[in-house]
């Protein structure tokens, strides 16, 4: 077994995304009774929910799991942009008969500020915390190895990766273009280099000096041994997970995912305020050609989204939604937890045994 897998004390390369909104404690469990590495992702919840969720994974499962958090920059107000934004979604409100909000607000609370959420890990002690958007201050890492928690973060591009070593972090997690969700850039309003998974995967494994985990665009055990031969020390995935009847997805994601709608991603910060992968739906085509500055920051936008999205779907329609999903989509199984890794397990190690007699 690698050495990086022993200290995460898990069984396979196996790491299922956080996936904020989606993820939940039945799922992270399930992964790690599976062998894996489960995950919850707290960024869009308080210190108190944050209690909560691990006291409920840790009611299903004695192994270990993942706590992600997100360190975006705090928000800065922006009244013309935000009142611009609002007047802009305006007719999609109007539609379903209802009135966008008087104001926006920064609806999470950076993990960079908020000294209750470091209170609730250093006293939970989780397994594996591991940092979005960004790293906390050295103090905040520090408090936290102290701890005797291992520490992932999200890297895109080469630099990250070298600034995620630097810090004292055990492992970079790998985010390829390919990935669904929200891309882990530590400035969102820097140029992108859009490295795809396996490149960033080879640039990491043999620029930096600290473990790899691979992940954008793997759904399958095939996926998890090219990221291995790649150098990874395991594969991180997302969406693979949201067709499980453990995830929180709600109906019209689960259709739109298992449907040909899976077929078509999108990068767009219209819904959150930061760049994402998210299947094309309503929301999405709002985006088209929008010029970045005419939305809001993260997490100021999101609570435009997350309200046009709510009063879409009293109405019967999902189109709205904040439909997060890599490019392998239409590869999404909707497979129980653990019936998912244990095939997830043996494609794996039927690729790697065909590796070997080639």
């Amino acid at each position: 077994m690698d050495p990086f897998l022993r200290k995460l004390g898990i069984a396979l390369p196996i790491i299922q995304a956080p996936m904020a909104g989606v993820s939940t404690p039945e799922m992270a469990a399930a992964v790690s009774n599976a062998g894996g590495l489960g995950s919850i992702g707290v960024g869009s919840v308080d210190a108190e929910t944050t209690r909560q969720m691990i006291a409920a994974v840790r009611s299903r499962t004695v192994r270990p799991f993942n706590v992600n958090v997100f360190c975006s920059q705090p928000a800065a107000v922006d009244a013309a942009r935000e009142a611009g934004w609002l007047a802009r979604l305006g007719p999609e409100f109007e539609r379903y008969g209802a009135q966008p909000p008087a104001r926006l607000t920064e609806i999470y609370q950076t993990f960079l500020t908020d000294d209750a959420k470091l209170a609730v890990l250093l006293a939970e002690r989780p397994a594996v915390v591991s940092f979005h958007f960004g790293l906390p201050a050295r103090d905040r890492i520090e408090a936290l190895r102290a701890a005797g928690i291992v520490l992932l973060a999200t890297a895109t591009n080469l630099e990250e990766g070298k600034a995620i070593a630097a810090s004292g972090i055990d492992a970079v997690v790998a985010q390829g273009y390919e990935a669904g969700g929200h891309r882990g850039v530590f400035d969102p309003d820097e140029p992108d280099d859009r490295l795809g998974t396996a490149v960033l995967t080879r640039l990491l494994v043999k620029k930096v000096d600290i473990p790899v985990i691979a992940a954008g665009g793997i759904m399958d055990g095939a996926g998890v041994a090219a990221s291995l031969t790649l150098g990874a020390v395991a594969a991180q995935l997302g969406t693979a997970f949201i067709g499980c009847p453990e995830s929180s997805a709600d109906a019209g994601y689960r259709a739109a995912l298992l449907g040909p709608s899976a077929e078509h991603t999108v990068m767009t910060r219209a819904i959150s305020g930061r760049p994402a992968r998210c299947l094309a739906n309503r929301f999405t085509a709002l985006g088209v050609g929008v010029e970045q500055r005419a939305v809001p920051v993260y997490p100021i936008a999101y609570d435009a989204g997350k309200a046009l999205h709510a009063a879409a779907k009293a109405a019967g329609e999902f189109g709205y939604g904040a439909q997060w999903a890599g490019q392998g989509a239409p590869l999404a199984r909707a497979l129980p937890v653990a019936e998912l890794v244990a095939r997830l397990q043996s494609e794996m190690e039927k690729a790697l045994s065909d590796q070997l007699t080639r």
